[in-house]
């Protein structure tokens, strides 16, 4: 009986761990797709005006 509740508490360590990277990769795939969104608007923006002056960090998205 105590092999399988050390199995079992491997495996839920194993499982949080998973979720927990899985949980990164779509953070990280946010933020790259918001300084996407950043760029594109930067590019956007000096398309629109040629004196357009602002850098990538003075632009906010929120």
């Amino acid at each position: 009986m105590d092999r399988f509740s050390l199995e079992a508490e491997e495996m839920a360590v194993i499982e949080s761990d998973v979720r927990q990277r899985q949980t990164n990769k779509k953070r990280k795939w946010r933020e790259i797709e918001a300084l996407k969104d950043r760029y594109r608007l930067q590019r956007e923006l000096q398309a629109i005006d040629l004196n357009y002056e602002l850098g990538i960090n003075d632009i906010s998205l929120n």
